[in-house]
């Protein structure tokens, strides 16, 4: 009996010390949120995630991230997403992404607000197969009567993104957030018939492109939010480079990607630097 109440003691000693043990591991883990759009997804490069809405990869540049940091990742990205969504059900099944974050959350990545904007059909409205001046020019449609109608888009959305990022801080309050901006998708003077959308336009496009990362990034700034730099990163690896080198892929994909995102290589580059501004 004597022995009996001594083994009984010892195990339920043995199974505190094991919880202690199992509490502190658990409180230790690096939790990391990855919230966003396609360009965050990535839609079509392999692995696809069991959810086939959503069109993520896990390859994507949260996953490449996580790892690096050894992160438990909850990847909330979503193909298509808005804005909207990060606070609403997405095809009506999608749960809403601030769900995921939570008061023990220790990193937070966004990259949101080209759908915003529809910048994915504004590009495919720039291509044009026949050279000038056979064709319409999305430049010259867009800065009618001396008015950029993207330009004014961008400026009326940045408030917009700075609510997002205080509502994030709002949910998570001890995490580091880290933010991205968008690629450089094509390089100056574009690469026509390569790529079917004329210089101007093409400057344009990407144009657009940089404004929306700089409201991006002045949003992020004035919160303390980090800002990862993708237009850097993508310089010389945007949809004119050689098949071979490009991060970004083309209207008609030569690698496993979607048309206009980020390819597994480019998730590997946005990964790294995501994982290095979390640090």
């Amino acid at each position: 009996m004597r022995l009996g109440r001594r083994l009984v003691a010892g195990l339920a000693v043995m199974g505190a010390m094991a919880a202690s043990v199992t509490g502190a591991h658990a409180d230790d883990r690096f939790e990391y949120v990855a919230m966003g759009d396609s360009a965050a997804a990535g839609p079509f490069v392999p692995h696809q995630d069991i959810n086939l809405l959503c069109l993520r990869s896990d390859r994507n540049y949260p996953a490449v991230a996580a790892k690096a940091l050894g992160a438990v990742l909850t990847d909330v990205s979503c193909s298509g997403a808005t804005t909207e969504h990060l606070a609403t059900r997405q095809f009506g099944v999608v749960r809403a992404q601030y769900e995921a974050l939570k008061p023990s959350t220790d990193l937070v990545s966004l990259t949101i607000g080209a759908n915003d904007l529809d910048l994915f059909t504004t590009a495919l409205s720039c291509v044009n197969v026949f050279p000038e001046p056979l064709g319409v020019s999305c430049h010259d449609r867009m800065t009618a009567d001396g008015r950029d109608t993207m330009a004014e888009a961008v400026a009326a959305w940045a408030p917009t993104f700075g609510a997002v990022i205080d509502e994030i801080r709002s949910r998570a309050p001890h995490a580091r957030i880290v933010v991205t901006g968008y690629g450089t998708y094509i390089r100056e003077g574009g690469c026509y018939p390569r790529q079917p959308v004329w210089a101007r336009d093409a400057d344009y496009l990407q144009g657009v492109m940089n404004r929306l990362s700089a409201a991006i990034r002045a949003e992020a700034e004035k919160r303390g939010a980090v800002y990862v730099d993708f237009a850097a990163i993508t310089v010389g690896h945007d949809i004119c480079a050689p098949w071979d080198e490009r991060y970004l892929e083309g209207l008609v994909p030569t690698d496993a990607a979607a048309p206009l995102h980020p390819n597994a290589k480019g998730m590997a580059a946005f990964g790294a630097a995501v994982a290095a501004a979390a640090r």
